[in-house]
């Protein structure tokens, strides 16, 4: 769905169940042409796909001009995909095993340059592409920094590969795909600074190693480097780094480091209120579930303190003034009972939107239905179409 001509407005299907390739177009079969009749029905919809690996993989065995023509049949189009969670991302514990395999494996990287051959494949010609990723790897699986510092000089290197395999494909085809980081709590990557850091201290560096057969230059390799790794800006995350999307943007743009995508989301915003402090503990208790990891973010002394996981914090029952969580809520409330949302810091980056260009991929993201409390669930279909038409009442 295109709005304004400028931004294309989707949502992302890992909402939907999708272990293997069966799954995953059962699911869509099931859900997609309502959606698109309900939020587009006189024009082409766009798609945020996810696909696991094990689905991709079947799609490789032939069934990949089956899916485009029935696509074509729905009157839609993949323009983008999410390829963070590589494996099964419903049903079952996942935790922080989202981020397996990480950016250091030959597994993620083939899994990634897969995914990008299918989306070539998929998308309208000539239409831009991207694939959002995880950002690099989580913090908790490293004992040392020098462990750190080798994961990250690792995973700049798979980067900067999947770099140099779009600069070829555009050359060859005139095809602009991009790879989209991105940054969320515990990761390698979780804040704009570490964002800005990673660049300058590990991509930029092995992109100059990289691209050296071609002669281009310093500049013109950064240049490059910047084009085709880029940042997918999930609003959820950064509202859990206390950070303003204003000012998020503007250091992205000072430093030329692009947005390729971005995911709007909502987190979970907890004010303390101490005449019903045990009501409120019992409200948020709600939202512990065992398939997400929750993180639960509170700023101290300027600084932000990350909690792994919602448990951690309904154990201790520690005073605080504002704590928010990991856990993506329907954008289109505002209000939980006795818990609010981040859904204020949408309104800013559709504000800035107003007179800023940031991304022509915008994606919804809300992935946790299934695991919402009983008092907020509706039928997925119909609670897909109202985030969407919230969004384009908004843009």
């Amino acid at each position: 769905m295109r709005i304004k001509q400028k931004y294309q407005l989707t949502y992302c299907t890992n909402i939907h169940a999708g272990g293997d390739w069966e799954e995953t177009f059962t699911s869509l079969k099931q859900h997609l042409p309502k959606i698109k009749h309900s939020v587009s029905p006189d024009q082409a919809f766009g798609l945020g796909l996810r696909l696991s690996s094990a689905a991709s993989l079947e799609l490789d065995e032939g069934q990949l001009q089956g899916f485009k023509d029935w696509l074509a049949q729905q009157d839609c189009y993949v323009f983008t995909m999410n390829g963070f969670p590589y494996g099964n991302f419903h049903g079952e514990p996942v935790k922080d095993q989202v981020h397996v395999p990480d950016w250091t494996t030959n597994e993620r990287l083939n899994y990634t340059l897969r995914l990008f051959k299918q989306l070539d494949f998929l998308a309208p010609e000539g239409m831009e592409c991207g694939i959002s990723t995880s950002p690099v790897s989580y913090k908790h699986w490293f004992d040392s920094e020098a462990e750190k510092k080798e994961a990250f000089a690792k995973g700049a290197d798979q980067m900067v590969r999947v770099a140099l395999e779009l600069f070829k494909i555009e050359r060859a085809s005139g095809r602009y795909m991009h790879l989209d980081v991105e940054p969320e709590p515990d990761g390698f990557l979780e804040n704009t600074q570490e964002v800005l850091d990673y660049y300058q201290d590990y991509l930029i560096p092995e992109a100059k190693k990289a691209f050296e057969p071609f002669q281009l230059g310093p500049e013109k390799v950064e240049e490059l480097l910047k084009r085709y790794i880029t940042v997918c800006y999930d609003v959820c995350h950064f509202a859990l780094a206390y950070e303003e999307p204003s000012w998020t943007f503007e250091r992205f743009k000072a430093t030329n480091i692009n947005v390729g995508k971005i995911q709007v989301s909502a987190a979970l915003k907890i004010i303390f209120n101490k005449d019903r402090e045990e009501e409120l503990w019992d409200t948020l208790a709600e939202f512990n579930e065992p398939v997400y990891l929750h993180q639960v973010t509170e700023m101290e002394d300027g600084k932000v303190k990350t909690y792994n996981d919602l448990p951690v914090v309904l154990e201790k029952k520690a005073p605080f003034r504002e704590l928010r969580s990991h856990f993506h809520v329907p954008i289109f409330l505002k209000d939980y009972g006795l818990l609010q949302s981040t859904q204020d810091q949408i309104e800013k980056v559709l504000e800035y939107l107003e007179s800023n260009f940031v991304s022509h991929h915008i994606e919804v993201e809300t992935y946790t239905w299934d695991v919402l409390p009983n008092e907020l669930k509706v039928p997925i279909t119909e609670s897909i179409a109202r985030e969407l038409e919230w969004m384009k009442s908004r843009l």
